[in-house]
């Protein structure tokens, strides 16, 4: 299971790679290999305006459907088109081709409430014993 250095987490298995006010967002490797094949992704508008712990969008797979959370506030300012067409993305590579959407940040600061790898790592641990 790959949960690179360099992102921020959440607990409900998403991720996020701040880039200045900006943050790019998707769901992580164990999410990703706990849904199994994912057939189908929801994405927001562009422009809309999420909550932390807002619901975004929906992740379908063989085996569940599972809503996408917002990992901070922030407005939509891009969605990845590419998912339509190819949802397998999302499995091959959750961290790159495998993104959802880019949120501009309502409030840099918090991002402090998000895990780091190390956290998160002992957060799935503790949640699933492994």
């Amino acid at each position: 299971m790959q949960i690179p250095e360099t992102l921020k987490y959440t607990k409900d298995h998403e991720w996020l790679r701040a880039e200045a006010d900006e943050g790019v967002v998707g769901i992580t490797d164990f999410a990703q290999e706990a849904l199994g094949d994912v057939v189908f992704v929801e994405l927001p508008a562009v422009g809309t305006a999420l909550t932390p712990g807002q619901a975004f969008g929906v992740v379908e797979s063989n085996k569940s459907v599972s809503d996408l959370l917002a990992p901070v506030a922030g407005t939509v300012v891009a969605v990845n088109e590419a998912l339509r067409d190819a949802p397998e993305s999302v499995n091959r590579d959750p961290y790159g081709e495998g993104w959802m959407i880019r949120l501009r940040l309502a409030d840099v600061a918090q991002l402090e409430t998000l895990l780091a790898a190390e956290a998160y790592r002992a957060h799935v641990a503790s949640e699933h014993g492994s």
